[in-house]
């Protein structure tokens, strides 16, 4: 078909992940898929590539509509390579990022290896939406991912929708007929209060292990993702990567007259 729309799908939680297979099913609605995805879990990584070390891809299968491939290498590395090497030559009409297995919601967007590979296609100017299920588990249900997905990609490829685009796209942990609908949000408010554990292996030798909790700092903000969530939406907070604080440029500029 010489119309066929070329999709772009990758995520942070491997090749492997059930979340990623549901992302091919999504874009696979929508046109020919092209899927480079970590060749291990990625999670946590952003926006970090891959500088000292060779990268080897590998097909993983192929067909008419679908190629799927792994790399060794972070998400962000699975966008670059793809957008300037293995398919420089080829329009890419969208990109698809996870979905990923867990919530990036609030701050963690800025930690996400899923979202941090949405922000990099979207400075190719290619429209971006990266997908997450707040269920963490192997084994999440994924319909309401899916189904959402879907509705979310077939309006944006539908429309003549604002560039650059980048939309970060939470779905709550509810059976499709229980979710209220979609919310365009703002990003929460909070932050991760760490906690490291220190444990001591067989050999006498200390390791740590990093955990925490989130610290939600408007809870009651209607128009938060994680309001949305908690209440039953799916949350979409389009991102731009400008992280100039203009509030403070008036006052700095006085300080340091």
């Amino acid at each position: 078909m010489v119309n066929e729309k070329l999709i772009f799908v990758t995520n942070d939680d491997s090749y492997a992940s059930k979340g990623f297979k549901a992302a091919i099913e999504v874009a696979r609605r929508f046109g020919k898929v092209i899927a480079i995805a970590p060749d291990t879990v990625q999670s946590g990584k952003s926006q970090a590539i891959t500088l000292f070390d060779m990268l080897r891809l590998r097909e993983i299968s192929k067909s008419e509509d679908v190629e799927v491939y792994s790399l060794n290498g972070t998400p962000v590395d699975c966008v670059k390579f793809a957008l300037d090497y293995f398919l420089k030559d080829r329009k890419i009409d969208l990109m698809i990022s996870g979905i990923n297995h867990g919530a990036n919601s609030a701050v963690n967007v800025l930690y996400s290896g899923t979202m941090g590979a949405a922000i990099e296609a979207a400075f190719y100017g290619i429209p971006s939406i990266g997908l997450s299920n707040l269920d963490h588990s192997d084994d999440a249900d994924f319909e309401a991912s899916i189904e959402y997905g879907t509705r979310i990609v077939r309006s944006v490829v539908e429309s003549a929708h604002p560039t650059p685009l980048c939309l970060n796209v939470n779905i709550p942990i509810l059976p499709v007929e229980q979710i209220k609908g979609i919310k365009i949000c703002r990003q929460t408010r909070g932050y991760w209060k760490d906690e490291f554990y220190k444990r001591t292996d067989p050999y006498g030798r200390d390791y740590y292990w990093l955990t925490g909790g989130f610290d939600n700092l408007e809870p009651d903000a209607e128009d938060s993702d994680e309001w949305a969530l908690k209440s039953g939406y799916v949350a979409v907070v389009p991102i731009q990567v400008d992280l100039t604080a203009y509030s403070q440029m008036e006052q700095l500029r006085e300080i340091l007259k």
